[in-house]
């Protein structure tokens, strides 16, 4: 994707708890050859204890964790270095918290599924500090980016390489 290659952009992999942004951003910033910030390790311990207890986390908890997301951001281009981030960006007031970070200059992967298979995910992951009790707390909170610009929606029922391989497809698409 030489448009993203060769002009240092940010891609943030979007979606609720247990849609896969890790895996996908991961294999995203590898194919691209750009660095990657797994979002959650940004969290401040008080994100995640009170996450880890059941807790849906308020705008106030989140604001200062998207602050260290668009820094993280912001330092890679001003580097000249692309980069890909997890981050769950579920309201478009964080969505553009992060694009004011970056003067714009970047992409959303927005990873859709249905509840069933976000529960059965999230049933299977071992060793995560979000609880299955907090899906609905994030699906209640999800402001879906239909029609915001910068944004591509790849459906998560697929293999990662395929759910990588429509995101680089629409990506080249909005690059175009």
């Amino acid at each position: 994707m030489p448009e993203i290659e060769n002009h240092p952009h940010a891609v943030i992999v979007m979606g609720v708890s247990g849609s896969g942004k890790t895996s996908i951003a991961e294999k995203l910033a590898e194919l691209l050859g750009v660095g990657f910030v797994e979002g959650d390790r940004l969290h401040p311990a008080s994100n995640v204890e009170k996450m880890s207890k059941g807790i849906p986390l308020t705008d106030d908890d989140r604001m200062p964790w998207l602050d260290l997301i668009g820094d993280a951001m912001k330092a890679s281009i001003a580097s000249g270095q692309g980069i890909v981030v997890s981050c769950s960006a579920l309201k478009r007031i964080y969505r553009d918290r992060l694009r004011n970070a970056v003067g714009g200059n970047l992409f959303f992967v927005y990873l859709s599924g249905s509840r069933e298979l976000l529960t059965r995910r999230m049933g299977e992951r071992k060793g995560h500090f979000m609880p299955l009790s907090l899906l609905e707390s994030q699906l209640a909170t999800l402001e879906v980016p239909t029609g915001e610009a910068g944004v591509v929606t790849v459906d998560i029922d697929d293999t990662i390489d395929g759910i990588v391989a429509t995101a680089l497809r629409d990506l080249r698409k909005l690059l175009a």
